[in-house]
């Protein structure tokens, strides 16, 4: 696919975040899918070096969400990019998720209305079906078993056979992460991960509400999705 030049300086930069679709940056259209959930407060994880982003809000005021930039030292992982968020959740239940992802709202709503931990979990089909996720990917993705009760029992890293029920990486978190995120150690990448923090919180007795959800969910974690994205969102002006 080809980009935009806009789209290729963005992409080249790194800041997935800002790369502009239908003329605005990604990242105005999943806050303002978070707004519509009925979010205000967002903390932002950001490395050291955040000035596109922030020179981009002090020029484009937020109307609907309050934005904090909350920086990660170095790059060490998923697990440890929550930890970055620790004090600005101050004790208090969150969400957390991708910036390169939009969800949905209803998804989103339901995650926050919950008053424990928990994720949506989202049907591997529907996604195929409704996103711009290609099969080949969906198979790459964790699987994610649920209990009798409607609890997460386990995530399966890199499963045998093809994901029926996935994680996206959008959960709802209370205070009791944080120490599972300073427990976990380096996983083969290098990298202290997400995953591996829910799974230590579950050994340690922390349960997550499973959500059944639908999608779409579209994903920007590749330069080939731009195009496919910008046509789903033509039309749609975000406000966030």
């Amino acid at each position: 696919m080809l980009l935009t030049d806009a789209q290729r300086r963005a992409a080249d930069a790194g800041f997935k975040a800002l790369m502009p679709i239908g003329g605005r940056p990604f990242l105005d259209y999943v806050l303002s899918a978070i707004a519509d959930a009925g979010i205000r407060d967002i903390g932002l994880v950001v490395a050291p070096d955040h000035e596109a982003l922030a020179d981009h809000y002090a020029v484009a005021p937020l109307s609907r969400v309050r934005l904090s930039f909350l920086v990660q030292p170095e790059a060490l992982g998923t697990a440890d990019a929550v930890l970055a968020a620790e004090g600005w959740a101050a004790g208090d239940p969150f969400l957390t998720m991708n910036a390169d992802n939009l969800y949905p709202v209803t998804a989103l709503r339901d995650l926050a209305s919950l008053d424990e931990p928990g994720l949506p979990v989202f049907d591997a089909r529907d996604l195929v079906e409704t996103s711009n996720i290609p099969e080949d990917r969906i198979r790459a993705f964790a699987l994610v078993e649920i209990d009798a009760e409607g609890y997460l029992s386990g995530i399966v890293e890199k499963p045998t056979v093809v994901p029926t029920l996935v994680s996206m990486n959008v959960w709802r978190f209370d205070a009791r992460i944080f120490d599972a995120c300073r427990s976990v150690t380096r996983s083969a990448r290098g990298e202290y991960e997400l995953p591996e923090a829910v799974g230590l919180a579950i050994s340690r007795g922390v349960r997550f509400r499973a959500l059944p959800a639908r999608g779409p969910v579209l994903d920007l974690s590749r330069r080939g999705d731009a195009a496919d994205v910008e046509r789903r969102l033509t039309g749609l002006v975000p406000r966030p």
